[in-house]
């Protein structure tokens, strides 16, 4: 369940791709986000069974946990006075009531799940499909943008700090980095706090959401 940075990108793009072949990092992003309840920010967390240095498709969801139940009733308590939730959950639930047996997969059913209620339509793509990749990541990335006739790649804020851009200058791929501004919008319980799942601001604005995610509102 992404952050809005997350979803920014995903609305510029024409054509996103799910890196799923990177090495999964414990503790991080990629199996949980967090949400607000009435006494701050917690973690929504997907159980996994993990063993280094496996990449992310290859990490298995750990089931023998009764992680989604626990999920819909922590939504289902913090949310449920929301202006929208209503109109939202039966999406939410009917997402909890699929099946993933990879992280990867679960990963990419959240983000359709959010792009659906958002209204957006992208083209979507795995790393993983597009053959052997380099294990550098700057070269992996600008490998991919060339496997799919890409000439621009969007690359979060944080790729000032990292990104080798020669990979893509030699493939003549330009890089431009994402500036996003996170709105401030209506937020249960206190004040606002920033940097959630995409889904704290579904349950809050509803159909207002990519107007407000896009600046426009």
């Amino acid at each position: 369940m992404p952050w809005l940075g997350y979803f920014d990108k995903i609305i510029q793009s024409d054509t996103f791709v799910f890196l799923d072949t990177v090495q999964f990092k414990k503790n991080e992003f990629q199996n949980r986000n967090k949400i607000k309840t009435a006494q701050g920010w917690m973690w929504l967390t997907v159980p996994v069974s993990y063993k280094y240095p496996q990449h992310l498709d290859e990490v298995m969801i750990n089931e023998g946990m009764d992680w989604r139940k626990k999920h819909i009733r922590t939504l289902t308590i913090n949310y449920q006075k929301s202006s929208f939730f209503h109109i939202v959950f039966p999406d939410v639930e009917r997402f909890y009531a699929g099946h993933a047996e990879s992280i990867a997969t679960l990963n990419k059913q959240s983000v359709t799940m959010l792009m659906k209620l958002l209204g957006v339509a992208k083209k979507t793509l795995h790393a993983s499909a597009l053959g052997d990749l380099p294990e550098e990541p700057s070269e992996r990335l600008a490998a991919i943008c060339a496997a799919i006739g890409a000439d621009t790649y969007l690359s979060g804020a944080g790729g000032k700090a990292y990104l080798d851009l020669e990979p893509f200058n030699k493939r003549r791929i330009s890089v431009v980095f994402q500036a996003f501004q996170h709105p401030v919008y209506p937020q249960l319980y206190g004040d606002f706090i920033p940097n959630l799942s995409l889904l704290d601001l579904i349950f809050n604005c509803g159909p207002h959401s990519l107007q407000i995610l896009e600046g426009k509102l």
